[in-house]
């Protein structure tokens, strides 16, 4: 296999269509890529195993040797499925890996076969420099992160737990990102958020049962009715402010950094005050329970005796029995909860030394910027690794270019990341991991 520079390892990526459509079900499976980073692992003197649940859901595993073995290991995780992209929404083939205005250009550029990328060049480096880690390095490709996990990270760690029992701390998506915002006196700051933290998961069914009947007629027991109502209830509660220790270290070291003060006790001022870089928090400074879909009802004049909907609430670390107990109150007892999906939150500590080393590693490129903690909102393959007992981070570096809306990206039509922002992770994922 011949050097590729680490854009055009990330277009090669692209290129192979890992569409995931959800529900257990994916376009063409992960194997074809699966195989092409084993033969790249190989090329570069690893021995990687591929591993399957299911034939075409591919994941690959192998460990890189430190020099240390006193040393624990480091755990990185990166995904190689993605979610669908229809190209008529699209100015370019959301498969074809196109490099032009200094961009890769495709599905999955930013979520996250930029880091597949800069992983794999990062160990070609490796290879050709003789360099070794100070730990060893367990590298996990895996399928299924834009589903459930089942076929993926899930299912490996129930599975193939022996893989990474050892390992002690894990980096993985969403973090190491540049975020750029503005000081209190007007001149630009640079920050850069590690994921120490995300919200669990909690899916979430509810139905309401009634008294089916015909629509002409009077029915105080209307299931669709109830369920409306208790819906109404819960999308318009205000889930009070809940600082978990991620989002209370990014106040305290993002607050000087932009010259304002924090509100302790008005979360809402803080977060205008804050300005743009109140989207790394904004989502993770209470819990969340949103309605999604609604099921009810077959014929216009039949009152069904049973409605539903789905509902995403997302639980910072710690609150989940305190959560449930309200949105039990809220919904009130004649709606019925149970849960479609359930992941525990996510929580590392913040002051280690590897977020130290983190940090070091991001500075080290980019001397001026600020290195912060904290909170996803969403979820990922940290989700089944953290129950093996690993401290588990979001940490994919890359730089963002001024005038770059990194956040619209990931899912988003024309997905594409910057040229200078893949050479950048490379750079800083290559001192992180040689030095930890």
């Amino acid at each position: 296999m011949g050097e590729l520079a680490v854009e055009e390892l990330c277009a090669e990526l692209i290129r192979f269509d890992t569409t995931n459509l959800g529900d257990g079900k994916s376009l063409l499976g992960e194997r074809a890529i699966a195989e092409f980073v084993a033969a790249h692992l190989t090329d570069v003197g690893l021995t990687p195993a591929l591993l399957e649940r299911d034939p075409k859901r591919s994941n690959v595993v192998a460990r890189v040797p430190g020099t240390d073995p006193a040393l624990a290991p480091l755990l990185v995780h990166a995904h190689l499925d993605v979610v669908p992209a229809d190209a008529s929404e699209w100015s370019v083939p959301p498969f074809a890996g196109e490099i032009r205005d200094g961009y890769v250009w495709g599905r999955g550029a930013v979520d996250m076969k930029d880091m597949c990328a800069a992983l794999l060049t990062v160990l070609s480096r490796w290879s050709a420099a003789g360099i070794r880690p100070r730990r060893d390095i367990v590298l996990a490709f895996v399928a299924d992160e834009e589903d459930s996990g089942e076929w993926g990270a899930h299912w490996l760690v129930e599975e193939h737990r022996d893989l990474f029992a050892d390992c002690a701390a894990a980096i993985g998506e969403s973090g190491g990102y540049t975020v750029r915002t503005t000081h209190a006196d007007g001149h630009e700051v640079r920050l850069y958020p590690v994921a120490t933290a995300e919200r669990g998961t909690a899916h979430m069914r509810l139905t309401a049962t009634g008294r089916a009947g015909h629509g002409s007629r009077r029915n105080d027991d209307n299931a669709v009715v109830t369920l409306i109502q208790a819906l109404s209830r819960l999308a318009s509660h205000h889930w009070p402010t809940r600082l978990t220790p991620a989002v209370q270290a990014f106040l305290e070291r993002a607050a000087p950094a932009l010259g304002i003060e924090v509100d302790w006790g008005d979360m809402d001022v803080t977060l205008h005050r804050l300005g743009s870089a109140a989207k790394v928090i904004e989502n993770t400074v209470r819990n969340s329970t949103t309605p999604t879909v609604l099921s009810a009802g077959y014929k216009v004049n039949v009152i069904p005796g049973v409605a539903s909907a789905l509902v995403d609430a997302r639980v910072l670390p710690g609150s989940e029995g305190d959560l449930l107990a309200e949105i039990d109150r809220i919904v009130g007892p004649g709606v019925r909860r149970e849960f479609v999906q359930q992941q525990q939150a996510v929580q590392a500590p913040v002051d280690t030394p590897w977020f130290d080393a983190m940090a070091e590693s991001l500075r080290a490129f980019d001397p001026e910027g600020i290195v912060v903690p904290f909170c996803m909102g969403g979820g990922t393959d940290a989700k089944a690794f953290v129950r093996l007992g690993i401290d588990c981070f979001g940490f994919a570096p890359l730089f963002i270019p001024a005038g770059h809306d990194h956040k619209l990206m990931a899912h988003g039509v024309d997905e594409r990341v910057p040229v200078e922002g893949l050479r950048f992770g490379v750079n800083v994922l290559d001192r992180f991991l040689s030095t930890v």
